[in-house]
């Protein structure tokens, strides 16, 4: 299995440079096929099962959008009061999440280009990490997320590819097509072996399952480690 520096990379190389405009593209509401409709829809149900999980008024908290995109969510962070460091490892969706953000929230948030893991971006209070670690190995996801337990007071939010039946065809349906025309591996995981590498990480909290998620080709699983 590919080592988090490796995923990284292919993922950097693919958000930035091969699915950009389409990745703006869904995040937007202009018309998309039927099957991306479901992703956006299920990102949206996705996203509001997160923010749930935290208070409507957040202000004072510095929480950190671990992986941001695009910057919706981000920008509903802001919009409750918080300082959010938006970080992204795909310079050119900051740069969407820059021009669709209102300028009135500009002021509490942070773009940072660059890998969310990054200890120089400091302490927090709560991380949201949606979506940016279904491409990852069990160890590398329990790797990333005690890195971020360590420097947040409250929850690390985050969502995982939950091992459904649905889910692994998808992902085995997808290792057919030429490794050039392939878009990042999502890899299922059950939430024994979340738990499992977690506290072979050290990672001592308590582990939460929050909702899953399916709408179509959209299957997610939010998970939260509490504080």
């Amino acid at each position: 299995m590919d080592s988090y520096a490796a995923t990284r990379a292919r993922l950097e190389h693919y958000f930035d440079r091969t699915a950009a405009a389409t990745w703006e593209r869904l995040t937007s509401d202009a018309p998309v096929s039927r099957v991306r409709a479901t992703v956006r829809a299920g990102r949206d149900t996705m996203r509001a099962a997160l923010l749930a999980r935290l208070p409507d008024d957040l202000s004072g908290l510095r929480i950190l959008d671990a992986g941001a995109g695009a910057g919706q969510m981000t920008e509903e962070l802001a919009g409750r009061g918080a300082e959010v460091v938006a970080a992204d490892i795909s310079p050119a969706l900051l740069a969407v999440a820059r021009r669709r953000i209102p300028a009135a929230l500009h002021p509490r948030v942070t773009f940072v280009a660059g890998d969310m893991l990054d200890d120089g971006l400091g302490i927090f209070d709560a991380v949201v990490a949606m979506d940016s670690l279904i491409h990852y190995a069990a160890p590398d996801i329990a790797g990333a997320l005690a890195r971020l337990a360590r420097r947040t007071r409250g929850p690390v939010l985050f969502t995982i590819a939950p091992r459904t039946p649905a889910l692994s065809l998808m992902w085995l349906a997808g290792k057919a097509f030429p490794r050039a025309d392939r878009s990042p591996a999502i890899v299922p995981h059950a939430d024994a072996v979340i738990a499992r590498a977690l506290a072979a990480a050290g990672v001592r909290r308590r582990l939460v399952r929050v909702v899953r998620i399916a709408r179509g080709f959209y299957i997610s699983q939010a998970m939260e480690l509490a504080a």
